[in-house]
């Protein structure tokens, strides 16, 4: 069977029919076939070759902050990276794909190293912030990163800061989900230590009131607008405030559209921020795609344009 085979591999854990609700941020979705855990890139690359060579359905994973997973859950091998090592090299930093991303921003903090402090908060693994060019206060990851070591099976191959083709909330990556980011390299500036501390304390005080640690949600639902790119009909109705770096919210769209306080079920959206949506007990992931299809078709009707999630669905046939 492929989870002997895999379980035999040095570094690999592997999970049967385990709920994917305990590893996702909504606390939803229904197990996988088969979960695998590599610890070190060697095993991952074997891991990844067995998978392949299986021939069924599979599906890389990180932190399952973004992700939505069907109720009846996914049939097929899910592989998760877990290397979580970070090295710290003078201005720069290595980080394995399988590290908390809040664990390499309190580490550049420490050390003095700037660029980093203002995605404090964010949960997720650095993988998925480089899957989806993870960022905030007008900053991206894209910025620090000189780097990433990526494998399709066939060994490692380098990418270019270039060669990632990072865009907002998006990269190469996320086109090409063949791929398994295993680590980045980092490079900083240098940074006052107190100054550091003090701004991320801030802005984790912001987040946590905003998206508090204990809320099952993946954060803002969709991905901003880039105000270039809407007709010239809607940009009329923006008020010029809103416009910062070039970028719309989603919210502002959505708060027009009357969606605050919607709710099916235990998923509502939330009745101060039209961009929140979370799971309030024991919600479905049916009634989340219900109301995340709901916002999508009231803001079109309102503005004539679809809004793009930030979250990623796994289990579903369409």
């Amino acid at each position: 069977m492929l989870s002997d085979r895999l379980a035999s591999i040095p570094g690999v854990s592997v999970l049967i029919q385990e709920p994917l609700s305990l590893h996702t941020r909504f606390g939803l979705g229904g197990p996988a076939s088969l979960v695998c855990d590599a610890s070190t890139e060697a095993a991952c690359i074997e891991a990844f070759r067995m998978i392949q060579a299986d021939g069924g359905l599979r599906m890389i994973m990180g932190g399952g902050t973004n992700l939505v997973v069907s109720d009846s859950g996914f049939r097929g091998a899910i592989l998760r990276y877990t290397g979580a090592r970070i090295e710290r090299n003078d201005m720069r930093l290595r980080v394995e794909s399988g590290s908390v991303l809040q664990d390499v921003v309190d580490t550049s903090i420490r050390f003095g190293l700037k660029g980093l402090e203002t995605m404090t908060g964010i949960p997720g693994l650095v993988g998925g912030a480089l899957y989806g060019n993870a960022g905030a206060y007008g900053r991206s990851i894209q910025e620090l990163v000189e780097c990433v070591h990526a494998t399709d099976g066939n060994g490692i191959t380098a990418f270019r800061n270039e060669d990632c083709r990072f865009r907002y909330r998006s990269s190469i990556f996320k086109d090409r989900k063949q791929w398994i980011i295993l680590s980045t390299e980092l490079r900083f500036i240098a940074g006052d230590k107190a100054e550091l501390t003090e701004k991320a304390a801030g802005i984790r005080a912001i987040r946590d009131a905003k998206y508090p640690p204990t809320m099952k949600c993946a954060g803002s639902i969709f991905k901003n607008l880039l105000f270039a790119e809407l007709s010239p009909a809607v940009q009329a109705q923006i008020p010029p405030p809103l416009i910062r770096e070039g970028k719309v919210p989603s919210a502002w769209f959505l708060e027009q559209a009357g969606v605050k306080g919607l709710r099916r079920g235990d998923i509502q959206v939330a009745t101060y921020h039209a961009n929140l949506v979370y799971n309030d007990g024991a919600g479905t992931a049916s009634d989340l795609v219900w109301v995340i299809g709901e916002l999508k078709r009231r803001v079109r009707e309102r503005f004539g344009f679809d809004l793009e999630e930030e979250v990623q669905y796994a289990g579903f046939e369409s």
